[in-house]
């Protein structure tokens, strides 16, 4: 095989390799919003009807969830428990600066959750998770929609893209 048949070989496994990349971080996307709706499902839960501080809250979420969310959440309890600064934003930011394996939706969803935790009284903290919860749910609503054709078509468009360059560079 010569130089240009291995060259063209890697061209479009490079680019295919792309275009799985692509579809393997919506499914990912996809696998994390779920985990944070059960975990949001298990903190309102745990607020209603032990009024568990929120340093343990964040501890208990932590070992609901896995992966990047564990460690978002173990990180939040321990910034809570410095009580560095006495906000839950602020801490959720300060968290979500040091993680950046996180879609860009998630950090968003993240930092409502911050917004609502410890501001308010009980009923405006379980209406604020309600609230999440359902940003949560209209998001994979919208991952959803059309999600096999679209993911199919990233790894099509990605293997046509290297055959495109292939045929442009031999």
């Amino acid at each position: 095989m010569s130089y240009k048949g291995i060259g063209a070989v890697l061209i479009i496994a490079g680019c295919g390799g792309f275009g799985l990349s692509l579809a393997a971080g919506c499914r990912r996307e996809e696998a994390l919003l779920r985990q944070l709706i059960r975990v949001l499902q298990a903190m309102r839960w745990e607020l209603q009807y032990r009024l568990t501080p929120l340093p343990e809250l964040c501890r208990q979420a932590a070992g609901e969830s896995g992966g990047v969310l564990r460690e978002v959440f173990s990180r939040l309890s321990r910034e809570l428990d410095a009580q560095n600064v006495p906000e839950v934003s602020a801490c959720m930011a300060a968290v979500l600066r040091g993680s950046g394996d996180l879609p860009a939706s998630l950090k968003k969803l993240l930092r409502q959750l911050g917004r609502s935790l410890g501001r308010y009284d009980l009923n405006g903290q379980l209406q604020g998770l309600a609230a999440v919860e359902s940003a949560c749910r209209e998001q994979m609503k919208a991952l959803n929609q059309n999600k096999e054709v679209r993911l199919r078509s990233y790894q099509t468009l990605a293997l046509c893209a290297g055959a495109a360059l292939v045929i442009l560079l031999v």
